[in-house]
């Protein structure tokens, strides 16, 4: 039975990270989304271990998330969630159709080149700064940078109900992490009707209120 127990234990799926980073939020979801059994352990800032050398010899970069999926040990948020759904939801999460995946790839792309450049300056100046050390200028450009672009997914979103279309796939799973802490954040959000409706059907999902709809520190 112990044995069992140990080969049990040890091809659960395990994930480290801590549940303010949005890198992990986007991995949780996904794993919710998948129904997998699974273990998470917080990691990183205030939790620390990540800069330890048994981490760092598994993630030299020393960064959340990181998986160990039976033995298979990786890391960068994207390329985990890419890899569980299409190791278990390909057809559903993860598109079957080689141009769909494409397409899904190119959103969670996206997401990392256009809108985390000028999500960053604003999530760590009204969240992560005190007021009194805060630049509100360069805080004020780049919420105005980060509305311009995310005109282009509210575009994206016209007569869809995901980003791909009818159903949730990996395409939304990093853009909706992101599209929390743009609602979430203290400043002027921008009447974009396809977005605003977007965001209220992900946040009808019980997997996006347990893992991303949390309190942003």
């Amino acid at each position: 039975m112990r044995a069992l127990i140990a080969d049990w234990e040890k091809a659960m799926l395990k994930v480290w990270g801590r549940v303010n980073s949005i890198n992990v939020q986007k991995v949780m979801w996904c794993v919710a989304e998948l129904g997998l059994d699974h273990e998470r352990i917080d990691a990183g800032r205030d939790f620390g271990g990540n800069d330890e050398d048994w981490y760092l010899a598994m993630n030299p970069n020393g960064l959340v998330p990181m998986i160990d999926d039976g033995g298979f040990v990786l890391w960068e948020s994207n390329p985990i969630v890419r890899y569980l759904a299409a190791r278990h939801g390909t057809g559903g999460l993860s598109p079957a159709d080689p141009q769909a995946l494409a397409d899904a790839d190119r959103w969670m792309e996206w997401m990392v080149t256009a809108v985390l450049p000028p999500m960053h300056p604003v999530f760590w100046g009204l969240i992560r700064t005190p007021e009194a050390e805060r630049d509100s200028a360069a805080i004020a450009a780049a919420a105005d940078k980060l509305a311009d672009v995310l005109k282009i997914l509210d575009e994206r979103l016209s007569g869809r109900a995901f980003v791909l279309g009818d159903s949730l796939t990996i395409a939304d799973i990093p853009l909706g992490a992101a599209a929390h802490r743009w609602y979430g954040m203290p400043l002027d959000h921008p009447d974009l009707p396809n977005l605003r409706a977007w965001y209220g059907r992900l946040a009808g999902r019980p997997a996006f209120q347990e893992h991303v709809m949390v309190p942003i520190t």
